[in-house]
């Protein structure tokens, strides 16, 4: 099964739930994908300090290359564009800028969002 989470929701109790999943489908064998969307954009430059509490849980989901990368038009319209990348997340947006959920589908993934 192949599968992309989009995640729009900024809150780490939310992101957490993305990442868990994403190991989980990963360890049974399936093939899935991480897009961070809207608000979560923001989050992936305090994901890679070590004394963030999901930094673990974000680095395995990388280390595992299951994030494709954060929205490049939401990463520039929070003012986060420059920090996503030094920490090393892609900017991506087939889209007019954002992510296009089109694309994976027509890829043959089921798309979930968060």
């Amino acid at each position: 099964m192949k599968t992309v989470l989009f995640v729009f929701n900024g809150d780490p109790m939310c992101f957490i739930h993305v990442l868990l999943n994403a190991l989980d489908m990963h360890a049974a064998g399936h093939e899935v994908r991480v897009v961070m969307e809207g608000a979560s954009v923001a989050l992936a430059p305090a994901l890679v300090k070590p004394e963030h509490p999901l930094a673990k849980l974000f680095a395995k989901v990388r280390e595992a290359g299951l994030l494709d990368g954060a929205c490049k038009a939401c990463s520039v319209k929070l003012g986060v564009a420059a920090e996503v990348e030094a920490a090393g997340v892609a900017l991506i947006g087939d889209m007019n800028g954002h992510p296009s959920m089109r694309s994976y589908m027509e890829a043959g993934c089921q798309v979930i969002t968060f």
